[in-house]
């Protein structure tokens, strides 16, 4: 009795191990082995349906097995807490500028016969290039098969990735590219200009007339299909992203929050006008006035074009920094207009614990949450007002620090 006791034991002791190890993701390798086998084998029957031939998909899946670091940078995301200016300052340099006007150079013929298709200016396709893979210097280093794979079999927005997935293999049966080539981002961005397998499928296009969609490989295919994808997305050639302004005295920042988007030239009748003192070039253009760091930094006018260029990766930052870059590739200087010095950006725990100072200070924001909506906005605006600063309703680190004092 005492040793099938001691036995039972034991046996719950394993048990109790195993489950433990398997909830964590870290189950015995040949554990771990059999459930990515039993993924793969489950993945083919879809994959067949795409049209994936057996030898690609058998190729892709060799020596497959989780990659444990994409997992970790899924639950190692930051939240964002940078400014505008420090995202801009990060990566918009002189010498990535330098870089952009010589690939301009060198690439001169590609752009040209790009614009000249899918009516895209080169600087733009440039800017991306820079802000995406510094113009091919690091295009990352996963297999994207595997790295799509990872995420899919462990369930991370898996029916997003699954499709991912099942394209890449669709684009390494067709042949545009051989398995151990396609390398990329963890979560599955690929090639020069990091697109991912679904828009490769839809905007990848063969621009060297080699018969493949090669981005990894081919610079005329990455650029040519970058400027598809703009084109794609409604990308009106000839047109800039958006201007740096100058407001008037006393600008009525509420009503410019209400107008959101307007014609140019009604917002020159509030006074709004371009840094350079030239007019707006079309004045029945759409614009939204943006401003990163509050009145007390650079203003913009936003143009079609700008909400574009987020459809590359939906943030403003982003948008500002590929435009900035492209204007500085095609000779442009800084901002006219100098950022906040000593300006930082809060976290979730700082802007609620503004607005607690709000509500304390007599400004109803409601229950804080670190959440910034139009009670928040509507409270700044109002605290500013009352306290001498521009009423423009920028939530912000020196903010902060003023309604702490």
């Amino acid at each position: 009795m005492n040793k099938a006791f001691s036995f039972i034991r034991v046996i719950r002791r394993q048990l109790t191990a195993a489950t433990v190890l398997a909830v964590l993701g870290l189950a015995a390798p040949g554990v771990a082995q059999a459930n990515s086998a039993s993924f793969v084998s489950g993945l083919w029957p879809d994959a067949q349906a795409m049209g994936v031939s057996r030898q690609a998909f058998d190729a892709s899946f060799a020596n497959y097995a989780p990659i444990a670091q994409v997992m970790e940078l899924t639950r190692k995301q930051p939240e964002f807490t940078q400014t505008v200016q420090q995202y801009i300052e990060r990566r918009i340099t002189a010498a990535q500028a330098s870089k952009g006007q010589a690939m301009r150079g060198q690439w001169a013929q590609t752009l040209a016969a790009a614009q000249n298709r899918f009516g895209v200016q080169p600087e733009i396709v440039l800017a991306i290039w820079g802000m995406e893979t510094n113009f091919g210097g690091f295009m990352g280093g996963n297999n994207t098969i595997h790295a799509l794979a990872t995420l899919t079999e462990n369930g991370y927005r898996a029916d997003f990735f699954r499709k991912e997935l099942l394209t890449a293999l669709r684009i390494v049966s067709d042949g545009h590219v051989q398995p151990k080539d396609m390398v990329g981002s963890w979560a599955g961005a690929m090639g020069h200009t990091q697109f991912m397998p679904t828009s490769f499928a839809r905007y990848a296009v063969d621009f060297n007339g080699d018969g493949r969609k090669d981005i990894w490989n081919s610079i005329p295919d990455a650029l040519g299909s970058t400027a598809n994808y703009l084109n794609g997305f409604g990308w009106r050639n000839g047109e800039t992203w958006g201007y740096e302004v100058k407001l008037p005295n006393g600008f009525d920042f509420a009503a410019a929050r209400q107008l959101e988007k307007a014609p140019l030239n009604q917002w020159q009748r509030m006074g709004v006008a371009r840094v350079s003192g030239r007019p707006f070039p079309r004045p029945d253009d759409l614009g939204r006035l943006y401003m990163p760091a509050g009145a007390n930094g650079p203003v913009f006018l936003l143009l079609p074009n700008f909400d574009v260029i987020k459809r590359y990766n939906n943030s403003d930052s982003y948008a500002l920094a590929v435009g900035h870059l492209a204007d500085r590739i095609i000779g442009g200087g800084g901002f006219a207009t100098p950022w906040p010095a000593g300006d930082y950006a809060l976290s979730k725990a700082q802007r609620t614990e503004m607005q607690a100072l709000l509500n304390r200070a007599g400004y109803d924001v409601g229950t804080p949450d670190g959440v910034i909506g139009p009670r928040t906005r509507a409270a700044v605006m109002a605290y500013q007002s009352r306290v001498g600063l521009p009423a423009d309703g920028h939530v912000s680190g020196l903010l902060f620090d003023r309604l702490k004092r």
